[in-house]
């Protein structure tokens, strides 16, 4: 377990976590990553019927779009329409990349739109990740696809993405939020205007639209998939929401139980990365055994809350004396951090920033850690100052993010959560239409907590009680983190989503395969609140060996 563990952390860069954290593993190459053996295939699916099914599509229809135009009332929300910059056909497809005109704001929005020389009559909208701002060119893998097998575009499928309404700068760029329309744009616009932008496209090259619709998206990209089910329910057929940022402004300014608890005792609260894994082996010497597997992964979460103390890494007299124990400080820290945060202030009725999984695996290394100091934190601290910094104070030159107090922003903060946060919009309709979502999160993720997730989901089933599972499947994935973490998941969530909404064939038995480099495991993904725990028999890197149970 160690060892594997270890892999793991040291494999942890800020290259590589920076692009799964920024993007939500949307921003892909356009050629799929080497197999994984054993990987699980992606299927193929059929050609949809469609009234009149188009022939293939030319090098010459592709070049004829080149300046196709789009008016703006051809666009579900206010623009002042749309153009075609480029369309170049490629290998097997035509490229087109073109700009949606801002009413009033500085920026024009980027779109994308590939267009296979055999269509199967279905498109995939990809989502984008943190703040957006770049161009999601959506000819790779979706968010958490197997490695190895053929994206979308190769197996025929129409992919659109945008840049989420702006063009942004390197990390968390917020600078955007100080205009209402790019602010609004990232906020909830930027997926019906791509949707309706490429749909006229995909006329003009084929002669009709989709017959079906579906998103995909992990992060900013989740909150963007919920956004198009429950914003845009007409639009969309199906969804997939991974680890979703759907209360950005929750997430953000809630940040401050973060900020607050490394200060704790004048900063005394801050831990340095060694100090952190001291905690977090200790977690996994205690709780990893807890499902039968000594695996390197905790999978009964609850399990290891009733068993696991912080207090058992505690230095001698609570005095800081080193990086194999946390000192008082540090432990009021942990469990500021891992305890439910009342911010004090609804926000699309939620007051409740949820608690950090890193009492339960989460390892905040890396990108993700603490920072390097006190008043020089990490990755939390990072979308607390940027959206507190624009969103909140408008870009003022005197605000300070260590001395910000959301109480004396109340109104504003609520009013940046109607506009970012899908918390709770109704997804009533999207259901009524017939639309279907997987929901997902990993147990160990350290940016967006998976108890954010499941605050979400359990809104859903006060909601609907019984009728959620007709329309809506929860999965939570231990060892998983943002993208990333000891247990890389990666599952054919599109054959799912196909097979649910086209053949009403709900998911059952779905399996995740562990993506980091080297491994060749796998795992049952279970519907929330049941884990994998193991049979007692079997080889421990096999699905089979395991059952998925609750309690």
């Amino acid at each position: 377990m160690k060892k594997q563990l270890s892999t793991w952390l040291a494999a942890v860069s800020l290259g590589a976590s920076a692009v799964l954290l920024l993007t939500g593993g949307a921003v892909a190459p356009a050629t799929p990553a080497a197999p994984v053996a054993g990987a699980p295939a992606a299927a193929t699916h059929p050609d949809p019927a469609t009234r009149n099914k188009p022939g293939p599509l030319t090098e010459r229809k592709c070049a004829s779009l080149d300046g196709h135009t789009i008016r703006a009332r051809d666009i579900g929300l206010p623009t002042r329409g749309a153009v075609v910059e480029t369309a170049t056909w490629q290998d097997g497809y035509c490229a087109v990349t073109g700009w949606i005109r801002a009413v009033s704001a500085p920026q024009d929005m980027q779109f994308r739109v590939n267009l296979p020389a055999r269509w199967n009559g279905r498109a995939l909208q990809y989502g984008g990740g943190g703040f957006d701002g770049t161009l999601v060119t959506a000819t790779g893998p979706y968010t958490a696809q197997p490695s190895g097998t053929p994206t979308p575009l190769q197996q025929g499928w129409v992919t659109l993405g945008s840049d989420g309404g702006h063009q942004g700068g390197a990390g968390f760029d917020g600078s955007f939020q100080t205009d209402p329309e790019l602010l609004r744009n990232f906020g909830q616009w930027s997926v019906k205007k791509a949707h309706d932008a490429a749909w006229h496209v995909i006329r003009a090259a084929y002669g009709q639209t989709p017959k079906w619709s579906y998103f995909i998206g992990g992060s900013q990209g989740g909150h963007e998939g919920l956004d198009a089910a429950a914003r845009y329910p007409k639009d969309y057929d199906g969804v997939i929401a991974n680890y979703p940022a759907y209360n950005v402004t929750m997430m953000h300014i809630g940040a401050v139980n973060f900020r607050d608890a490394l200060l704790i005792d004048g900063g005394a609260g801050w831990m340095n990365p060694a100090e952190v894994r001291t905690l977090t082996d200790a977690v996994y010497a205690t709780c990893d055994p807890l499902d039968g597997a000594e695996d390197g992964i905790v999978s009964d979460v609850e399990g290891c809350d009733a068993v696991f103390h912080a207090e058992t890494v505690r230095c001698p007299g609570g005095a800081d004396t080193g990086d194999d124990c946390l000192s008082d400080s540090q432990l009021a820290a942990v469990e500021k951090m891992s305890t439910d945060y009342d911010l004090g202030i609804d926000i699309e009725g939620n007051s409740i920033f949820a608690k950090s999984a890193l009492l339960q695996g989460a390892l905040y290394q890396g990108f993700a850690g603490f920072g390097s100091g006190p008043y020089a934190q990490g990755l939390q601290f990072s979308v607390l100052d940027a959206t507190s910094r624009y969103g909140v104070s408008g870009g003022d030159p005197a605000h300070d993010t260590y001395t910000f107090d959301p109480a004396d922003h109340v109104e504003r903060i609520q009013e940046l959560g109607e506009i970012m946060d899908v918390t709770d919009v109704s997804l009533q309709r999207f259901a009524a239409y017939g639309g279907k979502v997987i929901l997902t999160h990993g147990t160990i993720d350290d940016f967006i907590t998976p108890h954010n997730t499941v605050q979400y989901y359990e809104r859903l089933q006060d909601r609907y009680g019984k009728r959620l599972d007709r329309f809506l499947r929860f999965y939570m994935v231990p060892g998983w983190g943002h993208g990333q973490g000891v247990f890389a998941a990666q599952y054919d969530g599109l054959s799912a989503i196909v097979d649910w909404v086209e053949n009403r064939d709900a998911p059952e038995h779905l399996v995740a395969r562990d993506g980091n480099v080297g491994a060749d495991r796998t795992r049952p993904m279970c519907e929330y609140p049941a884990w994998p725990q193991y049979k007692g028999r079997g080889s421990l890197d096999t699905a089979s060996s395991f059952r998925c149970v609750e309690g």
